[in-house]
């Protein structure tokens, strides 16, 4: 007998009234993008550069334009694919920390790959699986006098440390590259390490993150793009992100900071011009704005990690239309700053999407590299507690977990 978890039948109904309710706005919607569209084309990217500047405390996160006598509606052709190039990419996997396991230890695995194009081509992937033991592996420790605070690297946290290693791995792999060919580096996901912002973490978290992870990665790739042409960047396929609207709706804003604070959130507006934007993303103006292969303006990114703890890798961003997607591009901004470098990162990006279909193909053979799947993990599992029985070590495992082992009718 098989028995299901979700009872469908149920849920129908109310799928059926959703369906209806956004079929409903549908013209509401449209009419708001045209009008949106229209503010943005009318918008001097200058001017609205300087209303962000001064209006900090707002209730929503708004993007800085980084593009002097252009408009937020500019778009920007992708220059020629030089000959010869390389390619560098990298993913990453991990095995969390499992309470029903016997031993408390975590997995990270970076997948890479690095491709040259043109005259001489080559590919290199690898595979690099870590498992971390150790008690200064398990927990970050604040090293301050008196301080007794650790915070155990599991869940969310892990995920931060994976980013970081794979930051880290990008360095390394395009360290060999010769200073005449033009490379990219690219990594899948955001530059900005997001989950840090707010209260999450104690302080000495994150500056072990940062300071001592992701911000000395950074330093080294740039260190080699002076010598190297070398564009590093991290693609986000169907953002989520609201920062350009949110620099629309500030544009649009006729209230102070103050009242703002009283009527207005992240997502809504009261009846006031700037409340045409609402329930739109980056990407559904930029479907409209962007011919197939175009890039937006750069956008400096106001997320107070960035601005506050990054320094000269401040993060900037554009948006691209790679002819499958509306996707997000992020750069450090020693990229951002270099002309040539912000135009290879355009030209070899979209040429990726196209050689993988839609989506990076280095990001692509990187990924197959660094997935753990779920067969993986059970192996990893086994594994364990063999080698621990070999030596005579306690192997045992929650009821929870052995309840879920079962099949029950």
């Amino acid at each position: 007998m098989r028995i299901m978890a979700l009872d469908l039948s149920q849920t129908v109904q109310q799928i059926d009234i959703l369906a209806q309710r956004l079929n409903d706005g549908r013209d509401d919607r449209a009419q708001r993008l045209r009008l949106a569209l229209r503010a943005m084309s009318e918008a001097d990217a200058s001017a609205v550069r300087q209303k962000v500047d001064s209006s900090q405390g707002r209730p929503f996160l708004c993007a800085a334009p980084y593009s002097n006598g252009s408009g937020l509606a500019d778009s920007h052709s992708p220059q020629k694919v030089p000959h010869d190039f390389r390619v560098a990419s990298v993913d990453g996997s991990h095995i969390d920390v499992d309470r029903h396991i016997p031993v408390r230890c975590y997995l990270i695995n970076i997948g890479g790959c690095l491709i040259t194009y043109g005259g001489s081509p080559d590919a290199r992937l690898f595979s690099r699986p870590r498992l971390y033991t150790q008690d200064d592996e398990l927990y970050l420790t604040n090293h301050a006098p008196g301080s007794k605070e650790a915070v155990a690297v599991e869940g969310p946290l892990l995920g931060l440390k994976r980013a970081v290693e794979e930051v880290k791995s990008l360095a390394s792999l395009v360290t060999g590259t010769p200073p005449g060919l033009p490379a990219l580096a690219l990594i899948d996901g955001s530059l900005v390490l997001w989950g840090l912002a707010g209260r999450a973490y104690q302080p000495f978290v994150r500056d072990e993150v940062l300071k001592g992870g992701l911000i000395p990665a950074l330093d080294r790739l740039r260190e080699i793009a002076r010598s190297h042409t070398l564009a590093a960047a991290a693609y986000i396929s169907l953002p989520q992100s609201t920062e350009v609207v949110n620099t629309l709706r500030l544009h649009l804003c006729s209230r102070d900071t103050a009242d703002c604070l009283q009527n207005c959130s992240t997502h809504r507006a009261g009846r006031t011009p700037c409340d045409i934007v609402n329930g739109f993303l980056d990407r559904h103006l930029f479907q409209e704005l962007l011919g197939p292969g175009e890039r937006s303006i750069l956008y400096l990114t106001n997320s107070s990690i960035s601005r506050e703890f990054y320094g000269p890798h401040q993060v900037y961003f554009y948006y691209m239309n790679t002819g499958e997607e509306i996707a997000r591009i992020e750069v450090p901004e020693w990229v951002a700053q270099d002309k040539e470098a912000v135009e290879l990162s355009h030209a070899l990006i979209l040429d990726q999407c196209r050689r993988g279909v839609g989506y990076p193909a280095a990001i692509a053979e990187a990924h197959e590299q660094a997935v753990v799947t779920g067969p993986d993990r059970e192996t990893f599992k086994q594994m364990l507690e063999d080698a621990l029985a070999r030596k005579h070590l306690p192997v045992y495992t929650s009821e929870k977990n052995r309840s879920k082992r079962m099949r029950w009718l």
